[in-house]
Formats: structure tokens, C-alpha cells, sequence
């Protein structure tokens, strides 16, 4: 029997009683499964990281950054440093609690060990400080932090020992499920190894333990997508994408196999984020906007943030009627309207056809993109192809419109609109000519009935030398 069978029982209730609880429309809660995963490494965390580099390395400006943030730079480098070290508290207070929460049981415990181990991760909440040094020193190092209240290397250098004490008595309770227990608390021993490697340690360690809990026998399909989905959470915390992308492959492989529906709604939301990094945003758009209705990840981002996502690739690739439908009428969408204003205004305007707005929310969102660790390595070819899609759906409705015209429609100079318009024709994104003497812009719209027929022929041709080919192999 695979280790799960357990577990799954105990998911069913849940399921069934979110399903009676979301009947009317409301903003997606966390799945059994999800509210099971891990709550390190912190995404959210991971936003505010990129957020203080931004702001350090000047793509950020202080004034935006307070903006959206809520707060000044230096009041979230303070609460950040805080966060990853001791939170607040001394080091020896810190570290004692610490070793509380992780004291081998008993020897009356023994029967409740895997009990013991999963309420242990339940106990790890979002706001609990890190304590890890490896990721203190680099934020030290890579935002030039120096404080009165900042730990000293002596410090760091007492909690990496502090760990390695935890560790080992994790280790031997690992030794002592498998001589003691079942195959259950075996692997909630391992789990409790990778999950506390995710939250204090490096990534490398993390990730070599997850390979452990991966290589145990027996393992089903939905605790090994599990501990796949926290290796990917890991590495995109630590932004190695590579080894991201690698593990969702390897999850993906695994789920063919089963996998609940829970399971595989969040496995999408993931790969929608590896697909957002790598620039393949029609991928990452088609499986946005399935979540949207599905939404269940709330480990890896909040849903207005994926709403966000969701907005701004879709916009690139939905036809009007379907924009319509999900994104400007769609009610998981204006229940998260509020939070996110500028996205919304982006795509109220552009369906509008309100370009001036347009253009000016464009501006607004500019820094939203950089403060995006997801979306700010495409900031500038979003801004670029959000302009086509603009200036394309302008110039659908017309044969021929003046460069004046045009311009007072998106509410700026001829001059600018002029060099805009010259650098997309000539990229090859826009079907149309400048008449620079009469001041006109023309549409060629191309003949796709045509181009299609032409095509139809050619690929009619190459089957028809195929299969002549294959008669005379035949024949022989």
C-alpha cells in the first residue's frame, strides 16, 4: 500500500466541506492539500527580497516603492532583516524556542509519532523568524544592510551550529521511525528534515533532502508531487529557474501516473510561473486563466498577485468576447478588483478603447512590473507588446486615419507617435505605412484567405510527394 492511502482519507471531508462553503462566489481558499504544504521558503518573503534589490540597484525609484509597498524602503529592510534573522528577539531566546518546538518526544510518544511531526509543521507559522545565516549573509552582503540591531558573524556562526543540533536530532528521529513505526512516520520524519533545511538552511541542503523523501519506497503519486512542488518553491525562492523548471517536469511526469484534481490545479499554477519566467507568456496565459475559477496555491502567491498574472498575459492573446467574459465581467476577477486598481484600469481601457487612459495606466504600471519578481525581468517587452496590442486595435478600425488623429486619440505628440509607429512597422508588428507627406497612416491588413489557400497548396503538395514516395517503397 502506498504511504498516502492515510492521508486521503482524511482529505475527502475537507474537500467536500469547501465545496459546500464556496457555493456562493467568494475568494479561493487553500485546498487540503495546500494548507498541508509547507509554509517555507515564504514567497511572499521572496517578493519583498526583490523588492529591496530593486529599490538598491536604482530600477526602483524610493517614492514608487512606498507606494506600493505601503511603507519606506528602509521600514521594510528593517522588518525583512528582522524576519530572516531572530525576529526581534535575542538570539538565545530565539534559539531556545526554536529547540522547543523541535525536542525529540518522549519515550510514551513513540505511538504518536507521526502525529507529532505533522502538527509540528502546522505550528510553523508565516510569521515565525527564519533564524537562517546563509540568508542573512547574503542579504547583508547584496543590500549593504548594517544596523545596530544586525547580527554579528559570531552570531551567525552560533545559529548555523544551533541547526546543525536540530538536525541531528531530526536525523535520529528518522533512525528511530524506521526501527520503531510504519512507513508514515518515516516519512513525516524525512519531511520534517527537508521542511526545516527550507526554512533555515541553504538551498542545496534543502533540495538534497527532498531528493530523500523522493527516493522513499512506496511513495504515492500525490506526496511525491508534494515534496516536488516544495523543491520548485525552494528554487524559485533561491531563483535558481533551472532547477524549477526541472522539477516540474519530473511532477508532471509523476501525475500522469494519478494525482487528485487538487494536486493538479496547483501543478498548474507552478508551471505557469515557469513559464512566466522564461518568457513563454502564451503558455503561461492559457494556464492562468484556467486557475483563475480554480485557484488553490495560496503557498505560492496570493490570488490578487495571480489575478495580476492572469491580466497581463491575457491582454496579449484573448479575443475581445473572451477578455470580456473572463477577465472584465468575471467575478472571481472584481472581487479582487479593489486590491489591484491599475491592472483592472489597464484592461477597462484597453476594452474601451480608451487609449489615452490606456497609455497613461501603462506609466502607472511600469513600476508594478519591476516590483514583480516574476515580471520584472519582461517589464520592457510587456510595456512594448501592450503598446502594439494598442496601437493594432486602433488601427483595425480604419483603411487610413491622420498621424494627428491618431495621436489625439492616445492623447500624445505626432512626433513620438510617429517614431513609435515607424519602430513597429519596421519590427514587422504592425501591418501598416506612414504617408509622412500627407500625414496619414495606412493599414494593409493581410489577405489571410489567401495566405491560407497558398498554404493549403504547398502542404497538399509535400503529402501528395510523400505518399507517391511511399507507393513506389511499396511497390519494391
Amino acid at each position: 500500500m502506498d504511504i498516502d492511502e492515510n492521508d486521503k482519507a482524511k482529505e475527502e471531508p475537507t474537500k467536500t466541506k469547501t465545496t459546500t462553503a464556496t457555493k456562493p462566489k467568494k475568494k479561493p481558499t487553500a485546498s487540503a492539500s495546500s494548507e498541508s504544504a509547507s509554509v517555507h521558503p515564504v514567497m511572499s518573503l521572496a517578493q519583498d527580497i526583490h523588492k529591496l534589490t530593486m529599490i538598491h540597484n536604482g530600477k526602483l525609484s524610493a517614492e514608487d516603492a512606498t507606494a506600493i509597498i505601503g511603507c519606506k524602503p528602509e521600514e521594510l529592510l528593517e522588518k525583512v532583516m528582522t524576519r530572516v534573522g531572530t525576529g526581534g528577539k535575542s538570539l538565545e531566546e530565539a534559539m531556545k524556542e526554536n529547540e522547543a518546538k523541535y525536542k525529540p518526544s518522549g519515550e510514551g510518544d513513540k505511538g504518536n509519532a507521526a502525529k507529532d511531526t505533522t502538527e509540528k509543521s502546522d505550528t510553523e507559522k508565516e510569521g515565525e523568524p527564519l533564524l537562517s545565516p546563509s540568508l542573512y549573509r547574503h542579504l547583508q552582503s547584496t543590500l549593504s544592510y548594517s544596523s545596530p540591531n544586525a547580527l554579528t558573524e559570531d552570531n551567525l556562526n552560533t545559529l548555523t551550529s544551533h541547526h546543525e543540533t536540530i538536525l541531528k536530532h531530526l536525523n535520529e528521529a528518522v533512525t528511530t521511525a524506521k526501527d520503531e513505526a510504519g512507513d508514515m512516520e518515516v516519512l513525516h520524519a524525512y519531511m520534517d528534515i527537508a521542511r526545516y533545511s527550507a526554512r533555515c538552511s541553504t538551498k542545496e541542503s534543502a533540495l538534497e533532502a527532498y531528493d530523500k523523501v523522493i527516493a522513499l519506497p512506496k511513495l504515492s503519486v500525490g506526496k511525491k508531487l508534494d515534496a516536488h512542488l516544495e523543491m520548485a518553491r525552494v528554487s524559485s525562492f533561491w531563483g535558481d529557474y533551472k532547477k524549477m523548471k526541472e522539477t516540474l517536469d519530473l511532477a508532471a511526469k509523476a501525475i500522469a501516473n494519478g494525482g487528485d484534481w487538487d494536486r493538479r490545479n496547483r501543478l498548474k499554477v507552478y508551471q505557469a510561473l515557469s513559464f512566466l519566467l522564461v518568457r513563454d507568456v502564451e503558455a503561461a496565459s492559457k494556464l492562468l486563466v484556467e486557475g483563475i475559477a480554480t485557484f488553490s496555491c495560496a503557498e505560492m502567491c496570493g490570488y490578487p498577485e495571480f489575478i495580476t498574472y492572469a491580466i497581463v498575459t491575457n491582454l496579449l492573446f484573448l479575443k475581445r468576447t473572451e477578455l470580456k467574459k473572463s477577465i472584465i465581467d468575471g467575478s472571481e476577477v472584481l472581487q479582487v478588483a479593489k486590491d489591484i486598481p491599475v491592472v483592472i484600469q489597464l484592461a477597462n481601457t484597453l476594452y474601451e478603447c480608451d487609449y489615452k487612459a490606456y497609455l497613461h495606466t501603462l506609466v502607472d504600471l511600469q513600476p508594478h512590473l519591476i516590483a514583480n519578481r516574476y515580471l520584472q525581468p519582461h517589464a520592457g517587452y510587456l510595456l512594448r507588446e501592450l503598446h502594439v496590442l494598442a496601437f493594432q486595435q486602433f488601427l483595425d478600425s480604419y483603411q487610413s486615419v491622420t498621424l494627428e488623429s491618431m495621436a489625439k486619440s492616445f492623447g500624445v505628440g505626432t512626433e513620438y507617435l510617429d517614431v513609435q509607429l515607424s519602430r513597429f512597422i519596421a519590427a514587422g508588428r504592425l501591418t501598416a505605412k506612414i504617408d509622412k507627406f500627407g500625414g496619414v497612416v495606412e493599414t494593409n491588413r493581410p489577405d489571410w484567405k489567401n495566405a491560407r489557400y497558398q498554404e493549403m497548396i504547398q502542404k497538399g503538395d509535400l503529402l501528395l510527394n510523400r505518399i507517391q514516395k511511399l507507393g513506389r517503397v511499396v511497390d519494391l
